[in-house]
């Protein structure tokens, strides 16, 4: 399955797989550009979102290297964030074969909805205060079950899992921002890799614009990081409520 680009629609993808990849590191939601831009091209749904698997993976890549190498993600926090959300993106792949797509539906918008509310009355659980310290994994429960629920999440759909993570990463575990979006593209980045393999077996892939579209978003990952290091907390949360508000509607939507 090959797709002809003109120039229109080349810039269009361009475009949209920069903005993605930006977006991605400080929020989520970078989808809602990229499903569209591909499906321009004439894919079919099914085919885009199989397409689009690759450069959700390459941008996760991107940002972890970038986010090692500016020394905002470490082997301590690595090792222990793989075991529930892995585990739990395992489960999420083998519900996703039985559990209707309406249900998944609604429990991304309640979830997105909640944060959304959250983000504008207790703005410290999506920002900690500067000098909160994090808390290990290993000393709470409900950090475990958060994450293993993001991998639930992220192995059944994926989409929205951005928010899912910011949510339990600074939320529950107290992470800071930039240790919160490294942290958040490693597990969007395994999310990724399960999901691609299913689609790549099922021939939804197109490779061409999968690579040009993820070389975009790679460009856009960096830039992203760049900023992510030094963005205000005020900032973040304002483009945090913004991203949420806008995938909730495009989910209702659909």
């Amino acid at each position: 399955m090959e797709y002809e680009f003109t120039a229109l629609t080349l810039a269009l993808v361009l475009a949209a797989g920069f903005a993605a990849g930006f977006i991605n590191i400080l929020a989520g939601g970078g989808g809602l550009l990229t499903l569209p831009a591909l499906m321009l091209l004439g894919m079919p749904a099914d085919v885009a979102n199989g397409t689009m698997r690759v450069s959700v993976l390459a941008q996760s890549l991107e940002a972890v290297r970038s986010f090692h190498r500016y020394g905002h993600l470490s082997r301590t926090d690595v090792l222990p964030l793989l075991v529930p959300t892995v585990g739990g993106s395992l489960l999420g792949s083998i519900a996703a074969a039985w559990i209707p797509a309406g249900v998944l539906k609604y429990v991304l918008l309640t979830a997105m909805l909640g944060m959304a509310v959250l983000t504008l009355l207790s703005p410290s659980v999506v920002a900690a205060p500067e000098g909160t310290p994090a808390v290990p994994l290993k000393d709470s429960p409900a950090g475990f079950v958060a994450l293993f629920g993001c991998g639930v999440y992220g192995g059944m759909v994926q989409g929205g899992v951005g928010f899912l993570l910011i949510a339990a990463l600074a939320g529950v575990l107290r992470y800071d921002l930039a240790r919160t979006n490294a942290l958040k593209m490693l597990a969007t980045g395994v999310f990724g890799a399960v999901s691609l393999a299913v689609f790549v077996v099922a021939g939804l892939v197109s490779w061409v614009p999968a690579i040009v579209l993820a070389l975009a978003t790679i460009v856009g990952a960096n830039v992203g990081v760049r900023y992510a290091i030094k963005v205000d907390p005020r900032t973040f949360r304002w483009i945090l409520f913004v991203m949420v508000v806008v995938a909730c509607i495009a989910a209702m939507l659909k």
